[in-house]
């Protein structure tokens, strides 16, 4: 079963979705968080998803991404204070 993002930040047919991930490690457990970006498209009715972005994308996924980087930030600050 595939995990639900914690959060999904979008522009246009560019997403950023940020997903919290568990590892072990000398008996503690830690918490991070990584990013997938993603473009969408429709092919006849159907819609698919790709990783690759041409010229006209990169302003929404440069600011899709930044989007997910403070709410990774954020999330980050609470944990460590």
């Amino acid at each position: 079963m595939a995990k639900s993002p914690e959060a999904t930040y979008r522009i246009g047919n560019c997403s950023a979705s940020v997903f919290v991930n568990e590892s072990s490690g000398n008996g503690q457990k830690r918490k991070f968080r990584s990013v997938s970006v993603q473009r969408s498209y429709k092919d006849g009715d159907e819609r698919k998803f790709v990783s690759s972005f041409g010229l006209n994308d990169l302003p929404s996924v440069i600011r899709v991404l930044q989007l997910a980087q403070t709410h990774v930030e954020t999330k980050e600050a609470l944990v460590n204070d």
